[in-house]
């Protein structure tokens, strides 16, 4: 199975444990999104399920594994966001669900080895659902695994972190994500891994979807702003009907262009009318809105507010 190369070190540690017969009853596979971690999460559940494991990848030849590829394992699930009762998909995992994944952990498995469920985004669990995984994790059943995938950990309670082994994956060198990047046929591959700020995956995903195009055009319209020559309104509803959270990423990225540049020019690419400090708590307020703008408030007022302020 194909396997990014930063991946190596991770799954080298988690087949030497497998081999000592000494798995941990959980994991949390953390890090920035793009690094492969629910890849990494999938390649290891279906190693460890499958019965004729060569170097703890999958044969991809048994039962097990077909049944693994067709998503019809009964002993292994992933738990994700759920449906409401008007069918609409829930934004957390809530506690009704954990407890039915604590009765499926508390039964035999099926195929008399290992049971296996994942939590992705197991960030998204609310306080309630939470507290009930706890005593899951506190009482472990035999030869069970719980793998919790979270792009942000941090919202993870800390008695929930302590008590898994962490899986951290962190952004390779650049010279190993640019060698990625090229053998994946990624064209540009130095400014698409500096758009994505070193991460590969997101370099990867952001060129298909047309992503550096985008980046662009947020420079340009900063630079019409600071000019006089754009109106913030118009800004912010372009900004909102097309990957808010990435523009204000890029727009953030800009900023910090326009800082840096500042230490050996007078102007910047932006040519911006603020001044060191305010581009600085610029900078902060965009990474703020684009946290906000996952939660319950109007997207166009939180735009609209960040960009009344820039010129």
């Amino acid at each position: 199975m194909n396997a990014m190369p930063w991946h190596a070190e991770h799954w080298s540690r988690l087949q030497s444990r497998r081999a000592r017969d000494a798995m941990p009853h959980a994991l949390l596979l953390c890090g920035p999104e793009g690094l492969g971690k629910r890849g990494f999460m999938r390649r290891f559940a279906q190693g460890l399920l499958c019965t004729q494991p060569q170097d703890g990848d999958a044969c991809g030849r048994c039962r097990s594994c077909q049944l693994f590829v067709a998503g019809t394992h009964p002993d292994f699930a992933v738990l994700s966001f759920g449906l409401r009762k008007d069918g609409v998909e829930r934004s957390e995992i809530v506690v009704d669900q954990i407890r039915e994944l604590s009765a499926r952990l508390s039964m035999s498995s099926q195929f008399g080895g290992w049971q296996i469920v994942c939590i992705d985004p197991a960030d998204a669990m609310n306080a309630a659902a939470a507290n009930a995984l706890l005593k899951t994790l506190e009482e472990p059943s035999q030869q069970t695994l719980l793998m919790l995938v979270a792009d942000a950990p941090w919202r993870l309670p800390q008695t929930i972190r302590s008590r898994c082994q962490r899986i951290e994956f962190q952004l390779p060198s650049r010279e190993d994500a640019l060698g990625w990047l090229q053998q994946a046929g990624v064209s540009d591959a130095a400014s698409a891994l500096d758009a994505a700020g070193g991460n590969p995956g997101l370099a990867r995903a952001w060129v298909d979807a047309g992503a550096l195009a985008r980046r662009q055009e947020v420079r340009k319209d900063l630079s019409a702003l600071a000019a006089g020559r754009g109106e913030a309104m118009e800004v912010a509803r372009r900004w909102l009907d097309s990957e808010p959270e990435q523009r204000l990423w890029f727009a953030a990225q800009a900023v910090a262009d326009e800082v840096k540049s500042r230490a050996g020019a007078a102007v910047g690419p932006l040519a911006s009318g603020l001044d060191v400090e305010a581009l600085d708590q610029w900078y902060m307020s965009a990474n703020r809105t684009r946290e906000s703008l996952r939660g319950p408030l109007r997207g166009d007022l939180l735009l609209l507010e960040l960009l009344a302020r820039w010129r």
